[in-house]
C-alpha cells in the first residue's frame, strides 16, 4: 500500500502544487492549424496514486499523452519526470526512464503470440545487442528471467491459458489486459492508460479496474483517461478535468462531482445529481 499523502489533504487549485509530483509540466501548449488543443499552465501529478484526466470529447486529453510520451511534439513547453527534463526525448526513451503508456486502440501484435508480445515489452535485453546476438551465454540467464516474469505477469493477468496463442484471437477487453501486462515487463514507475475500459465487455471491467489499483498499491503511479464516471468516481484518488485543451478543475472525486465549472462543461446536473451517492 502506497505511503504517499492522503489526497484529501492536497489543495485543489488548478495547478497546485503537490507533496511528491513524480510529473510536472510547464507552459505546454499544442496547435493544430487554428485550434488549440492543449493549453496547460501548470500541471503536477502526485506519485504513488490514481489520477484520472476527465473531459468532453476534444478536452485534448489524448493529446497531452502523446506530448508527454514523446509520440508527438509540442509547439513549446517543458515537462520534467522523476525530477529529469523529457523535452525532445523520443518516446522509447521515455519509457526506458520509466514512463510507458498505453493505448486507446489497443497495439498488440496480432500476428504473434501472446508470450512474443510480452517479451517484447521486456527492456535492455542483451540478446538484442548485434555484439550479443551469437554469444548466447551473454543473454540467456536473462532471457530465462525475462521468460519467468512474463509468465508471472500472464498469471496476474488471467492470460497464462492464452500465452501460445495469437494475439489475433484474444476478445478486446484480454487485449487490453496483454497490453497493460506488456507495459508491466518494462517496470515502469508511472503508467499512462488512454480509455482502458473502451469496447471492453463488462464481465472483464472489474478486473481491468482490481488491476489498476492493484499497480497503485504495488508503487506505481497510474494516470488514466476513461468517459465512464461510475469508474472514475470508483478508483480515482484525484481528478483532473480539461475542456478545450485548459485545465478548469483539479480535486478528490467528490470535489470535481460537485464543481459548478465541471458541471457545465461535462457532466451536467442530472449526471453531478447521480454521482453524488457513488
Amino acid at each position: 500500500m502506497s505511503d504517499n499523502p492522503v489526497p484529501t489533504s492536497f489543495d485543489t487549485t488548478i495547478g497546485s502544487k503537490k507533496p511528491d509530483p513524480i510529473l510536472i509540466v510547464d507552459a505546454m501548449a499544442k496547435t493544430f492549424g487554428g485550434l488549440r488543443a492543449v493549453d496547460i499552465d501548470h500541471l503536477e501529478v502526485q506519485r504513488g496514486i490514481i489520477t484520472a484526466f476527465i473531459g468532453p470529447n476534444g478536452a485534448g486529453k489524448t493529446t497531452l499523452f502523446n506530448l508527454i510520451t514523446g509520440f508527438d511534439k509540442p509547439n513549446n513547453g517543458s515537462w520534467v519526470f522523476n525530477t529529469s527534463s523529457l523535452a525532445g526525448k523520443p518516446p522509447h526513451l521515455i519509457a526506458q526512464a520509466g514512463m510507458v503508456r498505453t493505448f486507446q486502440l489497443t497495439k498488440s501484435l496480432a500476428k504473434m503470440t501472446v508470450l512474443d508480445n510480452m517479451l517484447l515489452g521486456a527492456s535492455k535485453q542483451r540478446g538484442e545487442l548485434l555484439r550479443y546476438a551469437l554469444l548466447r551465454p551473454q543473454w540467456q540467464k536473462q532471457e530465462t528471467e525475462v521468460l519467468k516474469k512474463a509468465g508471472t505477469l500472464l498469471e496476474r493477468f488471467n492470460l497464462s491459458h492464452m500465452r501460445d496463442e495469437y494475439a489475433a484471437t484474444l476478445s478486446g477487453g484480454q487485449r487490453k489486459l496483454l497490453e497493460m501486462a506488456r507495459a508491466l515487463m518494462s517496470e515502469p514507475t508511472l503508467i499512462l492508460l488512454d480509455e482502458p475500459m473502451a469496447g471492453v465487455n463488462p464481465a472483464l471491467v472489474q478486473s481491468l479496474l482490481t488491476h489498476i489499483e492493484d499497480l497503485r498499491d504495488d508503487g506505481v503511479s497510474v494516470l488514466f483517461i476513461e468517459h465512464d464516471m461510475d469508474v472514475i468516481m470508483g478508483i480515482s484518488d484525484w481528478i483532473v478535468v480539461l475542456a478545450e485543451g485548459k485545465i478548469i478543475a483539479e480535486g478528490t472525486p467528490a470535489d470535481v462531482s460537485k464543481n459548478p465549472a465541471v458541471i457545465d462543461a461535462y457532466l451536467g446536473s442530472a449526471v453531478a445529481e447521480e454521482l453524488k451517492d457513488v
